[in-house]
């Protein structure tokens, strides 16, 4: 930490160097050569390639302010433009030509970029899928529990009926990738459940990237989640709520049994998201009964595997059932999301331009 405090941009250009490092390797075969990496005080540009000076430059607000996600993704985008130049040869081509957009289908980017998806619009502009749930969640604010309910569930079949139908048309789809939090050392096991959760009832991909604390100077992980706009809207916003559930329930928790201190908060918390999973399992056996039955997004797949092609799946977390986790979990199932759907946990970006 010393080190970082003495040299913060030193540390912070390491970081940046490990990640290209990372993405020329699992995307691009080990192919370049690496570039001189520096930051930049650009207003205009989130990121630059520079074929006479073979250097990528980014901007200091981006790498600053913005999610590690968003970074990692303008990085690409640079590392794109050089692998046209360098590996392709494609010197003659206007930025975004041909060769340019061959490789960043290779790698699974836009190659018209435009950092992290921006919240959907809330209005007229909005999809129509999404308005409907935000109707049908704002319901889910009745006090007669069975109303509430009710709407709950019938915002979910809304989703997985949605989904159905994308995939039956069978066109190519939007997909999109997007962090969900902060870049933290560790992660809990309520977290880890929940990422679960996301993955296998709200339609995306979900995967733990290692990234970099830009404020701690630190590296660490965080979570990122891959699907069309709508189902990265929901699942962002699932996610942000449970989280901010699961805290309120345990602080009523403690004031109703006289707690005062936090040694059982994990496990009622892990407890909280897997009496919540056991609801969507319940619910997902009820839309199978009906003829609804979800097969997976072999168009997401794709996109996830052309993205993370080195995956490597770890066992779940192990948590001891104790009293606070059951409690936890009856607490859990007993969760109606009852609230309009907002991306809090996105945040747009803007136009990256590059040479």
């Amino acid at each position: 930490m010393a080190r970082f405090a003495s040299n913060p941009e030193q540390v912070l250009l390491r970081a940046l160097q490990w990640e290209w490092v990372g993405l020329n390797r699992q995307l691009l075969g080990g192919a370049l050569e690496p570039p001189v990496i520096g930051l930049s005080d650009s207003a205009r540009r989130l990121g630059r390639w520079q074929r006479s000076t073979r250097s990528i430059e980014l901007a200091r607000s981006l790498v600053m302010e913005h999610p590690w996600g968003e970074v990692r993704e303008v990085l690409a985008h640079e590392m794109a433009h050089q692998y046209a130049h360098e590996v392709l040869g494609a010197l003659d081509e206007t930025a975004h030509g041909q060769a340019f957009r061959r490789t960043c289908e290779r790698m699974g980017i836009l190659s018209l970029a435009r950092g992290i998806p921006q919240a959907l619009a809330d209005g007229p502009d909005e999809p129509r899928v999404v308005r409907r749930i935000r109707k049908l969640l704002a319901l889910a604010q009745s006090p007669n529990e069975h109303e509430a309910r009710l709407a709950a569930a019938r915002a979910q079949r809304l989703m997985l009926e949605h989904n159905l139908a994308e995939a039956d048309a069978g066109g190519p789809l939007p997909y999109r990738s997007c962090q969900l939090g902060a870049v933290k050392a560790r992660f809990q096991a309520h977290e880890k459940i929940l990422a679960g959760l996301l993955g296998e009832h709200f339609f995306v991909r979900c995967i733990w990237m290692n990234g970099f604390d830009v404020q701690r100077g630190k590296p660490g992980r965080y979570l990122e989640i891959s699907g069309t706009p709508e189902n990265l809207e929901m699942a962002a916003w699932v996610h942000g709520f449970l989280l901010q559930t699961g805290e309120r329930l345990w602080a009523e928790h403690k004031r109703r049994q006289g707690i005062r201190g936090d040694v059982e908060r994990r496990r009622y918390l892990a407890g909280v998201v897997y009496g919540f999973g056991e609801q969507l399992r319940e619910q997902a056996v009820r839309n199978q009964q009906e003829g609804l039955i979800w097969l997976g997004d072999a168009g997401l797949q794709d996109f996830y595997e052309t993205l993370h092609p080195q995956i490597r799946s770890v066992k779940g977390p192990r948590i001891r059932a104790t009293s606070a986790w059951q409690e936890g979990k009856q607490a859990g199932r007993g969760i109606v999301l009852h609230k309009p759907v907002t991306a809090t946990a996105q945040r747009g970006g803007k136009r990256i331009t590059g040479d």
